[in-house]
């Protein structure tokens, strides 16, 4: 019998990623997703419809996510599902369906917050280190170039 378990959302975090590490130093990460569709009912009422998801990454993506990630940015997931069984204190038994983070993409810009903040230097490539600094001062497609002039 063949079978094939695959997720893809687009949605915003729900909340800020909740990160732990074990004790073995794997990084696991949970996180929500609400996803929306909008629709017209046969009246012609226009409706929303949302959906919550729980996510677990884990590892170097689990890091990225929880570096990057708070409430409200959107994210798009692939994964798998996964139904988690258990047994509440009063004997009931429970289970709840999530996804189980595969890949994931960082969707939209960055936040001004972002922006202004020195995690934007940090994270930006370093600057170009050039022997011209006017326009002028470039050499034409005639003149001989410096082998040391990066371009």
């Amino acid at each position: 019998m063949a079978s094939f378990n695959k997720v893809i959302l687009l949605g915003n975090l729900t909340r800020d990623p909740e990160t732990r590490v074990t004790a073995s130093g794997v990084t696991i990460c949970k996180l929500g997703l609400a996803t929306s569709r909008v629709y017209v009912t046969k009246d012609g009422e226009r409706r929303e419809d949302t959906t919550f998801v729980d996510i677990d990454a884990f590892g170097k993506q689990a890091e990225v996510i929880t570096k990057y990630m708070r409430k409200g940015r959107p994210l798009m997931v692939e994964g798998r599902l996964k139904l988690d069984q258990w047994e509440s204190p009063e004997g009931q038994k429970r289970s709840k369906l999530g996804v189980v983070l595969e890949n994931f993409q960082f969707v939209g810009g960055r936040d001004e917050d972002d922006l202004s903040s020195n995690n934007y230097e940090e994270n930006s490539p370093p600057k170009r280190d050039t022997k011209y600094v006017n326009e002028e001062d470039v050499p034409s497609s005639g003149d001989s170039l410096d082998e040391d002039v990066p371009f």
